[in-house]
């Protein structure tokens, strides 16, 4: 049984973090095929930021409420779903919602604990992994004895990408700002961690390589980048964009791109059917989860915050000063 009703974060308006506002809601029922998560932690993420300024509404038929991945136990089955089972431990992947007591996901969407994992750092594991695994190894296309250059390597996705390129067999190089972030890229597998505050990437990556360039780049930067990703790509090479912190509109040569015979491609998560993340989670279960099990992958945990305190949460996200995961506990 699950109560009448839940405490939650509401957007008041948008705004800056104190739109976050601490509210009562009744608690979701699932529909067919979902389940009913009681959420111990939820990860925060960039998209929460827009959304609660307001440039990143959900996608129709998902919760306004803030928030893309959970953990917690499940409590409440909809119709047609036996597992998992009410009871379990799972994170999920959720459209919206997270910041909640309770939250309704698509069943195919929770993914168990992995071995020695607690809630809080399960929480941090769905929105990144589902993004680097979809951009990096589908669209990006990144094969053991590739090379990967990932930028914001020191953030919540970049330290998933480095951890498991490094884990599948790549070469990896990650943009940070600042020597106390490049050298946690390092740590955490970097075979070249680049200081973007001091150094030229693509100078960097061309020495580094011969003058080569890297198999695929994931960017989050947009902007002047693009230039400069075509620049440090090497033949054959995939650009892989998914967000875009200095504008998405850039004017683009494409002479080396067609001579490297470049991709360019690019994505979001949030919009895409139930049933392409369904392919998605079962791909991570097969690759990824036993990657987890056997601790060659762990996100860092930078801080936690009480859900009351959203708003600190997302202070700390706009600061950028973080290396790794921001979660909410519940």
């Amino acid at each position: 049984m699950t109560p009448d009703t839940m405490a939650c974060i509401e957007i008041a308006r948008p705004g800056a973090p104190e739109v976050l506002t601490l509210a009562t809601r009744p608690t979701p029922i699932p529909g067919p095929g979902e389940v009913v998560i009681r959420v111990a932690a939820a990860g925060i993420n960039r998209p929460d930021v827009l959304q609660r300024q307001g440039v990143y509404p959900p996608p129709p038929g998902a919760s306004d409420l803030p928030g893309l991945e959970v953990a917690g136990t499940v409590a409440a089955l909809g119709d047609g779903v036996t597992e998992p089972a009410i009871g379990s431990a799972v994170c999920a992947l959720v459209p919206g919602g997270g910041y909640a007591e309770y939250c309704a996901v698509d069943a195919r969407l929770c993914l168990r604990l992995p071995e020695g994992f607690d809630f809080i750092r399960a929480s941090a594991l769905p929105e990144t992994l589902f993004t680097v695994w979809h951009n990096v190894f589908e669209r990006g296309r990144l094969v053991a004895g590739e090379s990967l250059l990932v930028h914001g390597g020191a953030g919540g996705i970049g330290t998933t990408a480095i951890q498991l390129a490094k884990a599948l067999g790549a070469t990896v190089f990650a943009t940070a700002g600042g020597p106390d972030k490049a050298r946690a890229c390092a740590e955490l597998g970097a075979d070249r961690a680049i200081d973007y505050q001091t150094e030229d990437f693509v100078e960097v990556i061309k020495s580094s390589t011969g003058g080569r360039g890297v198999d695929v780049i994931l960017d989050m930067v947009g902007g002047s980048y693009v230039a400069r990703n075509i620049k440090a790509l090497a033949p054959d090479g995939r650009l892989v964009s998914i967000a875009f912190l200095q504008g998405s509109t850039v004017e683009v040569n494409l002479m080396p791109v067609m001579l490297k015979r470049l991709t360019l491609t690019g994505s979001t998560l949030r919009p895409q059917s139930n049933d392409r993340k369904a392919a998605m989670a079962e791909a991570l279960r097969r690759t990824v989860w036993p990657l987890l099990d056997q601790g060659r992958i762990a996100p860092p945990i930078h801080a936690t915050f009480p859900l009351a305190d959203a708003a600190g949460a997302h202070r700390l996200m706009e600061a950028n000063t973080h290396i790794g995961k921001i979660v909410l506990t519940v």
